[in-house]
């Protein structure tokens, strides 16, 4: 499948798995895939999300809050709270805007003991989520669907709406994207002469 990928496409899927180095995740999400989408290098992709008013920055802070967030409490965790009537999110806020936005992030390190170094572990990210692997096969179903031979950045991020699920949907719909009308938008400028 790769080999029917454009250049920017490739290194689009490269800079995703770098994004989720950077963010300490183990595995290459939806979310690494958008940011990645978010590099100037990512063609068409990057211009319609920048029309739509998505930037890298805003993603990833999101996404670093995410990963705080999990980190802290599973959803398990966060059920049971519900259960009780403690809504995780709203005690996530309110921590948020009495300390700060990365509030969290600035939690320190675990301490040193026996075997611990008392530095945050780094995950090499070395694979791609389940999620993320749809999405590149919906990239390339996106592609058949429009008949083109090659596989660009904005059929990545036609498998990221068709998906619709997961972190990056998420992001977006919190964003305030409507997918259907980013999905017009991306098809409007394909349809467009050269």
């Amino acid at each position: 499948m790769f080999e029917r990928f454009t250049t920017p496409a490739r290194e689009t899927v490269l800079r995703a798995k770098v994004e989720a180095r950077e963010l300490d995740s183990s595995v290459t999400g939806t979310e690494h895939l958008l940011l990645a989408l978010l590099h100037q290098d990512a063609g068409l992709a990057y211009a319609v999300l920048r029309d739509a008013g998505i930037d890298a920055e805003s993603v990833r802070a999101q996404v670093r809050r995410s990963a705080s967030r999990a980190a802290l409490l599973g959803p398990e965790d966060a059920a049971a709270l519900r259960q009780i009537g403690i809504d995780l999110d709203a005690v996530l806020a309110r921590i948020e805007d009495s300390f700060g936005p990365d509030a969290l992030d600035r939690v320190g390190p675990p301490p040193a003991g026996p075997g611990r170094s008392g530095r945050r572990r780094r995950y090499p990210a070395t694979g791609f989520a389940p999620r993320s692997k749809k999405v590149l096969e919906l990239a390339l179903r996106e592609a058949l669907r429009l008949r083109h031979r090659y596989i660009g950045t904005e059929h990545i991020l036609l498998g990221l709406i068709r998906d619709g699920h997961g972190p990056a949907a998420e992001i977006l719909i919190r964003g305030g994207v409507d997918l259907a009308g980013l999905r017009d938008a991306i098809e409007s400028q394909l349809r467009q002469p050269a």
